[in-house]
């Protein structure tokens, strides 16, 4: 499977990341990509840019290197009924916008809060997508869930960086793409770079998405057209690269 974006990277924006977005957007180029999500941290993270980094994000260049630079962030979930880190006023002017657990911006409780959390995050139109799900740390009850990002129309992210770093990443993905598969609701494929030599790694989850027969066509970042349409939907932004 060719994957044509890279939809969860961060810059030294934050300190425990370590490259500029010329540079991301270099090693992208070498790895065949036509487009990076540039998802920094929200403020909630310690170290991460604050709101006003989000909100002159337009002069960020579109195209960097020849590859196409989509304009996001990534929310730290802050509690189980939807908070998160960005108001509504920044994040309605952003083209890709994450929401995940973090662990030091929010503790791991039971699966019945965590279902909860997800369910409320689904309800926020400015989400976009979920990620990095698949951290046993924040099970949750697969059912009530994906019929929430479905009827929501989120996007779920396999992020490959959790095959190394999150507790039982590896199943519980294939458990959620399986899910995902089976209720029609799309996914990306990230590598959550923290260093330009990550960008456009991403084979552990095309991997596993290759040992369960998941559809292509569901991956929305295999495609340009998809994508793009992708970005047009959530956002409501229409991205000319």
């Amino acid at each position: 499977m060719k994957i044509i974006a890279d939809t969860h990277t961060h810059t030294v924006a934050c300190d425990h990341a370590y490259s500029t977005f010329s540079e991301n957007a270099a090693r992208a180029k070498t790895a065949g990509l036509d487009f990076i999500c540039a998802t920094e941290h929200a403020s909630a993270m310690k170290g991460a840019p604050g709101p006003v980094y989000f909100s002159t994000l337009h002069n960020l260049p579109r195209v960097l290197d020849g590859v196409t630079i989509i304009r996001g962030a990534e929310l730290n979930i802050l509690d189980y009924e939807g908070g998160v880190d960005l108001t509504e006023g920044v994040l309605k002017n952003l083209e890709w916008v994450i929401a995940s657990y973090h662990s030091v911006c929010i503790e791991p409780a039971d699966i019945a809060a965590h279902t909860r959390g997800w369910i409320n995050i689904a309800a926020n139109p400015l989400i976009h997508v979920i990620g990095h799900c698949g951290d046993s740390r924040y099970n949750f009850e697969h059912k009530p869930v994906l019929e929430a990002f479905k009827t929501a129309g989120k996007i779920v992210e396999i992020n490959n960086h959790s095959f190394h770093v999150r507790p039982g990443t590896h199943e519980n993905c294939k458990k959620i793409a399986i899910a995902c598969a089976e209720y029609g609701v799309p996914i990306v494929v990230s590598s959550d770079a923290h260093h330009a030599t990550h960008i456009g790694e991403l084979g552990d989850a095309i991997a596993m998405l290759g040992e369960i027969g998941f559809p292509e066509e569901l991956v929305l970042n295999a495609d340009s057209t998809r994508f793009l349409s992708a970005v047009s939907r959530v956002s409501g932004k229409r991205v000319t690269p």
